[in-house]
């Protein structure tokens, strides 16, 4: 694409975002009206603490308030926005609240996809539709990175939510030819995200208050940790080139493409920290999860030209600072 008409190509652009208060959503938001598009978020839960309100985009966008499990209303939204894209993000994302509560993990991850896609199906006016999957769709695999031809077998609540998710936006592209591109990403980290359960914001809160940090996991769990702005820029990137017949109905792997470990992580926040006489509490504890993961984004930078271009420990420390300014706060 011309970097003169990729410069231009948001403006005046009608955007719909599910869970646009959410950690991932509001990134995307904040790119997107920067670019001078017209964005209108589907927010179920009103939460003054996100960066849609930290960031002040609350004031810059529609938002339309209610479920992804209430389809009267995704239709309402496309249709009356006059949506030309969607970007699909909302979900219950904790695993252990997966765990937890399997069947309302279910009703937002899987009937909330086949809702956005029906509603699509029945609009003439969306001319592309993101669907988030996750690199958690794939279960667990002898092979590692994982490719996008590796099968998705989910097995946990949340794992296998993603999987039909995924699946079923597949469906919908090979039956109907909705306009789809589907990604799946590694770990998100970086300023905003509000839960702490994750390993990233929860290290940094128990630093910022002087406790120990908690693993739940024996410490040698592998992921591949993605800051959030190059995930924002990832999902704008495909939706930007959906209107290529060799990308629409693909699925895209995105991330850095290394393993990083859960110790290695929360050792590295500690040293970002300065307080290092903190050591880490290992439990040990964690059930239904999977033990290695990380992804190969090699599909994405042949067919799309992209790659992470930002560094680990640099994007950790403006995660720090991002904390400490947001603890400072309140």
């Amino acid at each position: 694409m011309d970097k003169k008409v990729k410069d231009n190509f948001w403006n005046e652009r009608r955007v719909l975002i599910t869970g646009g208060a959410g950690f991932l959503g509001a990134w995307i938001i904040k790119k997107l009206v920067e670019k001078d598009a017209h964005v209108t978020a589907l927010i179920r839960d009103h939460d003054k603490n996100s960066n849609l309100y930290i960031m002040g985009l609350h004031n810059k966008i529609n938002i339309v308030w209610g479920k992804l499990e209430d389809y009267p209303l995704i239709l309402r939204a496309l249709n009356e926005h006059e949506t030309e894209t969607i970007f699909h993000i909302a979900a219950q994302a904790i695993v252990t609240t997966a765990l937890r509560i399997p069947l309302q993990t279910f009703e937002s991850n899987i009937r909330g996809t086949y809702n956005i896609l029906e509603a699509v199906r029945h609009s003439e006016m969306v001319k592309r539709t993101i669907i988030a999957s996750s690199d958690k769709a794939y279960g667990t695999h002898n092979k590692l990175p994982y490719s996008e031809e590796a099968q998705l077998i989910g097995e946990f609540p949340y794992d296998v939510s993603k999987s039909c998710a995924d699946l079923i936006a597949q469906s919908y592209f090979k039956t109907y030819g909705l306009p789809i591109g589907i990604t799946r990403c590694g770990n998100f980290y970086g300023g905003g995200d509000l839960n702490f359960d994750r390993i990233v914001p929860g290290t940094i809160k128990s630093l910022i208050f002087n406790k120990n940090p908690i693993i739940r996991s024996d410490g040698t769990f592998l992921r591949d940790y993605f800051y959030i702005e190059d995930a924002a820029n990832a999902y704008i990137t495909l939706a930007e080139n959906l209107d290529r017949k060799d990308i629409v109905g693909q699925a895209f792997n995105f991330g850095t493409g290394k393993s990083t470990s859960v110790l290695d992580i929360v050792n590295k926040i500690i040293q970002i920290s300065g307080k290092t006489h903190l050591k880490p509490i290992i439990l040990n504890t964690v059930k239904s999860e999977i033990k290695e993961q990380y992804l190969d984004c090699s599909k994405a930078k042949g067919l799309l030209n992209w790659t992470v271009k930002s560094d680990l420990e640099k994007n950790l420390k403006k995660t720090y600072q991002w904390y400490e300014e947001f603890f400072n706060r309140k």
